[in-house]
């Protein structure tokens, strides 16, 4: 094998590093919880279960990450959920 090819070999086995946000999602005294998880299913592709699950997060801890990924993908859902009247940032 030459030099070049154990350079390449070497560049090949690098892992990736890819820069994940996340979108949190905030407690307010505004939006029901029937209202939170729909809107989760919808702009998140959440499951009932997961949907439920981050609901009660918010509810109880303040606070819950409800998506995590690429800035860019993150984006449209964020606005999706900020247009349905709760509140999040992407982080």
């Amino acid at each position: 094998m030459s030099i070049q090819e154990k350079t390449l070999e070497q560049v090949l086995e690098k892992p990736v590093e890819v820069s994940n946000n996340e979108i949190v999602l905030y407690n307010d005294d505004i939006n029901t919880f029937d209202h939170v998880i729909e809107t989760l299913i919808y702009s998140c592709e959440h499951t009932l279960v997961q949907a439920e699950q981050c609901a009660l997060l918010v509810h109880y801890k303040g606070k819950c990450t409800v998506k995590t990924g690429v800035y860019e993908e993150l984006v449209p859902r964020c606005s999706k959920l900020l247009d349905a009247g709760l509140s999040a940032e992407i982080v």
